[in-house]
């Protein structure tokens, strides 16, 4: 079988199980088989496939047709301008939570040698984002998953960002190290009766513990804030991610706990999907 008719065949398998992006997706998981790009595939449809290639493919795709999101099947997410590692046992990236880095370059413009803390660092795409594009801080993040930080210590290996940052297996409530110029968050924040209605890509394949809120969507916000509070140097930032109709809830917490805030930052949806706040 050539190029051609296994993607072909890939995309129609996809199709009749309602994966939207069945065309691409079938094209994403060829290029990764053989190791080539999509322009590979479109200048050699008629390139002969060997069976033990078209064997991996069709797994992949069967993996895909389950819902199994493509980062996962990849091992692999873009980010920012870089490419992380991805494995399940932490939350795929999202372009909307870009965000955080954009804001943060703005308010940082003309700062040096700040020091960032990353609370729930994940794979750790914003905090390493941010190590990569202002060369004089330095970062630390945490995780309860210790995957996690395995993963996050993996990509900053990848990125040649080592050794500006310090990584901890640790819960929010029991990290009491450093003092902060700069925190950034994004937290679990959907409600726990709100789980089953997300697509089945994420409820099926992500980490239950990076998605779930809680009863209110708020607890992990409500620890955020609390211990932020408490290693954040006065005047600095805190910038953190939220869900759909969380805003008000969080700025009163944020007021309570001795924050002014900022700005509330929309999505590309125009949901507001961030808090920037500053410690008085």
């Amino acid at each position: 079988m050539n190029i051609l008719k296994a993607l072909n065949k890939g995309s129609s398998k996809l199709r009749r199980n309602n994966i939207n992006s069945f065309q691409l997706d079938s094209e994403i998981l060829l290029s990764e088989t053989i190791q080539k790009d999509r322009k590979f595939l479109i200048l050699n449809y008629d390139k002969k496939l060997k069976k033990k290639t078209l064997k991996n493919f069709d797994d992949l795709i069967s993996q895909r047709s389950k819902g199994k999101p493509i980062a996962y099947l990849t091992k692999k997410k873009s980010f920012w301008k870089d490419i992380f590692e991805i494995t399940s046992d932490v939350l795929i990236p999202r372009p909307d939570t870009e965000i955080i880095i954009e804001e943060v370059l703005k308010l940082t413009k003309n700062k040096k040698n700040l020091k960032i803390l990353d609370i729930g660092v994940g794979s750790g795409c914003i905090l390493l984002s941010l190590l990569r594009e202002k060369k004089n801080f330095t970062g630390v993040g945490i995780d309860i998953s210790k995957k996690c930080i395995d993963l996050s210590r993996k990509n900053s290996l990848k990125l040649g960002l080592h050794k500006k940052v310090k990584l901890f297996n640790s819960d929010v409530d029991n990290f009491n190290y450093g003092k902060y110029d700069l925190i950034v968050s994004n937290p679990p924040y959907i409600k726990s009766c709100d789980l089953k209605y997300l697509d089945r890509d994420v409820v099926d394949f992500e980490p239950i513990t990076a998605l779930d809120g809680g009863t209110n969507g708020l607890s992990n916000i409500l620890k955020v804030i609390n211990k932020s509070s408490e290693l954040i140097k006065i005047k600095g930032k805190l910038i953190l991610e939220i869900g759909f109709g969380q805003k008000n809830d969080v700025k009163r917490i944020l007021e309570n706990r001795g924050f002014y805030i900022n700005k509330i930052v929309k999505d590309f949806s125009n949901n507001d999907r961030c808090i920037i706040s500053t410690k008085l």
